[in-house]
């Protein structure tokens, strides 16, 4: 009757409303995570400058005291937290695009491993969520394993920033911080390392497949002294959420960015995504394309103290030939046409 159908109309109104909600849940808790990537570090350093300028100094004095003692943390294994790596946000987070982490070969716990994430992208959305969160399930698809998001080292000395970082088990993407984490952490050890960098997300823009990896080859000579199983790591759609300037070799735009490369370890990227309250008009708000990360099969590694080149060239070139592989076996599954080619530069 007509009472039946006022009820109906308020249930819709009701559910209209309420994935209205999650959806502006979705975009700010991206947004926050944007910022933070991109202002957080030098926003929280000019703010403790600002402090200890005021009446309020000793709270800046207290905290850069913690920061004197606490500097070397990151170096061994950070301070994760697992309330953090479970808020409510990081699913928004998920939904927005959606994220999709894919298993394909499970880990042994006996074992340390050396994710080689591929590729890049503007700001790496899928590595962050997959393996800084636990919004995709990554501990309980993998258990007992232990993930850490290696990134710039840099962002380790910027105050504030870099104990949020170190909550969602990321580290610097140095040296003394992987062999700590390989050498004196135990075993069941994860390190995700986004092997093309800064020089890779020069050339991330939607529709292309290209990884810089010929020339990476220092992860691999890591393995090896480690003794720690590479496993190769494709994450499908992640260059799809920003557009971006691409600059030519020779060109004074790319000059700009490889000297910024060189000396600081980034490259200043000129991109948009879409705007905070339309999809239609430009901001810093990546589109809402689905990501889906595939985590490939390991690749048993032996240990050796001191490798060759000849050992550390073996392994890399089974390293892009199982990349290919995984590439191969999943493009078709993740809306990408048969005769797409991973190119490797």
């Amino acid at each position: 009757g007509t009472g039946s159908s006022i009820l109906s109309s308020l249930q819709d109104l009701f559910w209209l409303s309420k994935s209205k909600v999650e959806k502006q849940l979705q975009i700010i808790s991206v947004l926050q995570w944007v910022l933070t990537f991109l202002i957080m570090g030098v926003a929280c350093t000019l703010i403790l400058m600002y402090i200890l300028c005021t009446d309020c100094w000793a709270i800046a004095a207290l905290y850069l005291a913690w920061l004197v003692f606490d500097w070397n943390t990151p170096k061994k294994g950070g301070r994760r937290s697992k309330w953090v790596r479970n808020w409510a946000i990081w699913r928004y987070f998920r939904d927005y695009f959606p994220i999709r982490l894919v298993k394909t070969h499970n880990l042994l716990t006996t074992r340390n491993y050396i994710f080689g994430y591929h590729p890049h992208g503007i700001m790496g959305l899928g590595a962050f969520c997959n393996f800084s969160t636990e919004a995709t399930g990554v501990s309980q698809k993998f258990p007992g394993i232990r993930p850490y998001l290696a990134t710039l080292a840099g962002n380790f000395r910027m105050p504030i920033l870099r104990d949020y970082l170190m909550s969602g088990g990321i580290c610097p993407v140095n040296r003394d911080s992987i062999d700590y984490i390989l050498s004196k952490n135990g075993s069941g050890n994860a390190i995700i390392i986004v092997v093309g960098g800064a020089a890779e997300s020069l050339n991330c823009t939607p529709g292309k497949n290209s990884v810089t990896l010929k020339n990476r080859k220092g992860f691999v000579k890591l393995a090896l002294r480690h003794g720690a199983d590479l496993v190769p790591v494709y994450s499908f759609g992640e260059n799809e959420v920003y557009k971006q300037v691409i600059f030519e070799e020779g060109s004074w735009g790319r000059w700009v960015q490889k000297k910024f490369q060189k000396h600081i370890g980034f490259a200043p990227c000129i991109f948009h995504g879409r705007g905070l309250f339309s999809s239609n008009t430009w901001g810093l708000l990546p589109y809402s394309k689905p990501i889906t990360t595939v985590v490939g099969e390991p690749i048993t590694i032996p240990k050796i103290d001191n490798p060759c080149q000849r050992e550390v060239d073996f392994y890399h070139s089974i390293y892009v030939d199982s990349l290919i592989k995984l590439f191969d076996k999943y493009k078709s599954k993740f809306g990408l046409p048969e005769t797409e080619v991973l190119e490797v530069n």
